[in-house]
């Protein structure tokens, strides 16, 4: 495995609040079988990101991608991930991490959270 993948997620207390993002993580796989993809957690909820990583790299990663799964980025990705990442560069000098933007942003994204919205407007509207 030379390149991996993470899906990282804010967390929460309640587990069934990661249940989509395994969802896209099922669906990575599916659609990349060769791509190692993994979620990590910033709170609440485990693998964390160091543990996340450390357990590609110790299965061969030498590249990890953290892919922010947020809708825009406040204060965790701007002061939080910068800082997570250092610590990894640091601790696993021959690894590269890259930081991918956060997938809110992504037009692909957006185009299909405005179809969603319409989605449920279309559907609501009707039976209301």
């Amino acid at each position: 495995m030379s390149t991996a993948l993470i899906l990282f997620g804010h967390g929460a207390r309640d587990p069934a609040w990661a249940e989509p993002l395994r969802r896209v993580q099922a669906a990575v796989r599916e659609q990349a079988p060769g791509l190692p993809v993994e979620t990590a957690f910033l709170e609440f909820l485990a693998p964390t990101l160091a543990d996340c990583a450390a357990g590609l790299i110790a299965n061969g990663a030498r590249k990890i991608v953290v892919l922010p799964m947020f809708i825009a980025p406040g204060g965790h990705l701007k002061r939080h991930l910068p800082d997570m990442l250092e610590q990894l560069r640091a601790t696993h000098p021959a690894v590269e991490f890259a930081l991918a933007p956060v997938v809110g942003e992504s037009a692909a994204v957006i185009r299909a959270m405005a179809a969603s919205a319409l989605a449920a407007v279309d559907s609501l509207g009707r039976a209301l």
